[in-house]
């Protein structure tokens, strides 16, 4: 007896948890109904975004990790970190979660600046921390990147762990492809990176990378040197007056 073909029933896009919704987008060709269903969400993510972000520049992000509590150095490292980048009047943003996140936007709130995040919605871990005055919500963590690195003149990346790393990285890449202007990159926790250095070194003397691009970052533990750097190089450079003018039209007064 022939063994009957069923065709497999539709696919709809998950609707109950935003980690099914992504994995949903991940997961290849859907129907287009439901792809188009994902490029509407994509684009109010965008468009959220873009609303939520336009006039809390100019910024500098700080990456690190989320699993670092108030008592461990990296987070008073943090916290120091935001309170000179709120001194020389940037707008701190993070990824607005706990941990080197929650320090650097503490840092900032507590010398008087502007503390922004753009949190990432996870079953774990990542829940907007208590020191923001503005935040935006993202269900896709591509959205999300692109705020933190479109809004920002300069990046200070403390340890941390994947993601990062993959921040770290999109921000190298974009300076190194010209796709986004030379803006400095500040590691921070000279130990911590130490091994990740010598393998950058190592993708130098094999060619995968040029030792110019290397010049991109400047490695340090001194707050002192990290805010120097930035005054030099953000704020010098750039000049950082440019105030976007708010529309009535747009509800935006």
């Amino acid at each position: 007896m022939a063994t009957e073909l069923k065709t497999p029933p539709e696919i709809e896009e998950p609707r109950e948890t935003d980690s099914l919704s992504e994995r949903f987008f991940l997961e290849g060709p859907h129907t287009r109904r439901g792809e188009f269903r994902t490029l509407l969400r994509i684009l109010m993510e965008f468009l959220r975004g873009f609303r939520g972000l336009h006039f809390v520049g100019p910024c500098v992000t700080v990456f690190g990790s989320a699993r670092f509590n108030e008592d461990h150095p990296y987070y008073d490292l943090a916290r120091r970190v935001g309170g000179g980048l709120a001194k020389l009047g940037f707008t701190v943003m993070t990824g607005g979660g706990p941990g080197i996140m929650e320090a650097a936007n503490r840092g900032a709130k507590e010398a008087g600046g502007t503390s922004v995040g753009c949190n990432i919605r996870l079953p774990f871990e990542q829940q907007n921390n208590q020191y923001l005055d503005r935040w935006v919500e993202f269900h896709y963590f591509f959205v999300r990147k692109v705020m933190l690195v479109k809004y920002s003149y300069a990046f200070i990346v403390l340890p941390g762990g994947f993601g990062t790393m993959d921040e770290l990285f999109e921000a190298m890449t974009l300076i190194q492809t010209r796709k986004i202007h030379d803006f400095p990159v500040v590691l921070m926790g000279r130990d911590y990176y130490q091994p990740m250095l010598e393998f950058l070194y190592d993708m130098a003397d094999k060619g995968t990378i040029s030792r110019e691009d290397l010049d991109l970052m400047l490695v340090t533990d001194s707050v002192e040197e990290a805010m120097a750097h930035m005054q030099k190089h953000a704020v010098e450079r750039f000049g950082l007056r440019r105030v976007p003018q708010r529309s009535r039209m747009l509800g935006e007064t």
